[in-house]
């Protein structure tokens, strides 16, 4: 008999980690919940081993926090049960960069960027001696759309999809499977502490929705699954322009248009 791998999801209180969590237990994965609020990561973590009678450990943790974060790594890099990461934890921006904080920035580059780096390094010479596993990362489309107006925010998940296409060239010849998830607008919590109000925005997707379409991508081995894509094409096309374009670059000469002040 196989035994599935532990998963580890940060973020886990709510939104799409608590349901990542609620899908990964129905498959029979025992469970590593982490978030700030014990009090709901408890109460996840009893209806779940109820409801799909597997394993399920809490551990409370601040990302922003460099001992919780690294309590974490440390769970990483020891618990050799554990064989997926979903790196999930986050938070979301409101305003321009004349309206954030020193702290509020942060902050949000903290949890968003410094966090899922940190716990990917933590958990990637394990996957890759063993030649297994599997890092999902949570990004956004905002990292590609400076339309949007959430700079530092998109900036931010821009890293993550970066970070998740260095890892797959890194790791994936290891054995090891990387999966950058981009949802759009998700009916979450997290547009609370940002001052949005997600019952504004009809069109936002269903945080079932999302999840259930990203682990459609997670069985299929997907590096970016982009569930609100409806034209896949034009993301290869995007990836297609994005190498032609390395492709055109000679780095011992300076172009033809930049050789002359006319």
């Amino acid at each position: 008999m196989t035994t599935l791998p532990t998963v580890l999801i940060t973020g886990a209180s709510s939104g799409i980690g608590a349901t990542y969590a609620e899908r990964f237990a129905q498959r029979g994965h025992k469970l590593v919940l982490v978030a700030r609020d014990k009090a709901r990561l408890d109460a996840l973590a009893e209806r779940l081993r109820a409801e799909a009678k597997v394993s399920i450990d809490v551990l409370p943790a601040d990302l922003t926090q460099p001992a919780d974060l690294a309590a974490v790594e440390a769970r990483l890099r020891d618990d050799a049960s554990i064989g997926i990461l979903v790196n999930n934890a986050g938070v979301a921006q409101s305003g321009g960069i004349a309206q954030q904080s020193a702290e509020g920035i942060a902050r949000l580059i903290a949890l968003n960027t410094t966090a899922p780096t940190r716990l990917a390094a933590a958990v990637a010479p394990r996957f890759a001696q063993a030649g297994t596993g599997a890092i999902i990362n949570i990004g956004s489309v905002v990292g590609f759309a400076p339309e949007f107006g959430m700079t530092i925010y998109g900036a931010t998940k821009a890293f993550v999809l970066f970070l998740s296409q260095g890892l797959n060239l890194e790791l994936g010849p290891k054995g090891v499977y990387v999966q950058a998830v981009l949802p759009a607008g998700t009916r979450t919590e997290i547009w609370g502490p940002a001052g949005l109000d997600a019952k504004a925005f009809p069109d936002f997707m269903e945080v079932g929705e999302l999840v259930d379409a990203a682990l459609v991508g997670f069985d299929r081995r997907e590096l970016v699954t982009i569930p609100p894509l409806h034209v896949a094409g034009r993301w290869d096309a995007l990836d297609g322009a994005r190498q032609a374009l390395l492709g055109d670059i000679r780095q011992a000469h300076a172009a033809e248009r930049y050789r002359s002040q006319a």
